[in-house]
């Protein structure tokens, strides 16, 4: 979880340029609310990966080549992928043929070892503490994977962990975006920077940064393009970014999170190669795990390349952004 230290608000300080704060319609949800309308288990136990998995030791009692043979083409569908489903089953035949289960529920219990072997060591929170402040964390992605939408229920997270959070409405490009991220601060009471439709993505952010060192504010979470119409390429003003911000802090960016869409399986991980070589990627939030039947390249992103894993998607409302817990994912 975030560490955050607890202070009172600095009513003294006041924001560089003029930073729109809008109104809270509704008070936040408390956290035993939240944990009321259902944990990973109720929410992933419907997902399309989840009912293939169980639907192959229900169909294949029997510890044989044939329960493997399509254990394997679930976990290919799934994009696994070949080096992760290779590793997985050639373990679970070796269990096999030394008589290791006793059982099918036995061999489900080896898979879920080896699936957690997978994934617990990516599985690495996001940690804020005071040394950096404004920590500023900059998000990243191809349009359509809910990268907006997933700043907006971050803002709520970081706001419930007690820090003091603000937008910058770095997406310039795509029509309406700047006035969706306004929409989310207004719901989340959080304040935005906003130059407009068609303003310099670097200089937006260049603004949000002195806006929030002069309101003391703990976090600052950019939003930026996921395609552009102009002659230079995404990955270019992406690193014009890192570069405008480092004239503030030679640190900054301090975390650049990537955004998946785990419904475009292998798709997500050509985009992740794509960001990873241009961009330094510090942590990924995976979006769209509650009813994908691909939901498995979660594991093919952890076997390949290792990048933390900060936060799944699991729902559509604001508090559906969670911390990533391996055990209640592979559970």
């Amino acid at each position: 979880m975030f560490n955050f230290f607890r202070r009172k608000p600095d009513t003294a300080a006041a924001p560089a340029v003029p930073v729109e704060t809008a109104s809270v319609p509704d008070e936040l949800p408390r956290a035993d609310a939240l944990r009321e309308k259902g944990g990973w288990r109720e929410r992933l136990a419907g997902a399309g990966f989840s009912r293939a998995l169980a639907g192959v030791f229900e169909r294949n009692p029997k510890l044989d080549e044939d329960l493997l043979d399509e254990l394997e083409t679930v976990l290919l569908g799934a994009d696994v992928g070949i080096r992760a489903t290779t590793v997985l089953v050639d373990g679970l035949r070796r269990g096999i043929r030394a008589r290791a289960f006793v059982d099918a529920n036995a061999l489900l219990d080896a898979l879920r070892r080896e699936l957690l072997a997978i994934l617990e060591p990516v599985a690495r929170p996001l940690v804020i503490g005071e040394s950096r402040r404004p920590f500023v964390l900059m998000v990243v992605g191809v349009n359509g994977v809910g990268k907006t939408t997933t700043i907006g229920k971050l803002a709520q997270h970081l706001k419930r962990e007690g820090a003091r959070d603000m937008l910058a409405a770095g997406d310039t490009y795509r029509a309406a975006a700047v006035q969706q991220l306004e929409v989310w601060g207004a719901r989340n009471g959080v304040p935005v920077v906003s130059q407009g439709e068609g303003a310099d993505s670097a200089s937006v952010i260049f603004d949000a940064f002195q806006a929030a060192r002069a309101a003391d504010v703990d976090v600052l979470v950019a939003d930026t393009a996921g395609r552009l119409h102009t002659k230079s390429g995404l990955m270019d003003e992406l690193s014009k970014i890192g570069r405008v911000l480092r004239k503030l802090d030679e640190e900054a960016p301090h975390e650049v999170l990537l955004v998946l869409d785990a419904t475009t399986g292998q798709n997500a991980l050509q985009q992740l190669q794509q960001f990873h070589q241009a961009l330094f990627v510090t942590g990924l939030a995976i979006t769209k795990l509650d009813g994908t039947a691909r939901g498995g390249m979660i594991f093919a992103i952890a076997k390949e390349y290792r990048l933390p894993i900060r936060y799944v998607g699991v729902g559509e409302s604001l508090e559906d952004l969670r911390v990533f817990d391996p055990v209640a994912y592979v559970d």
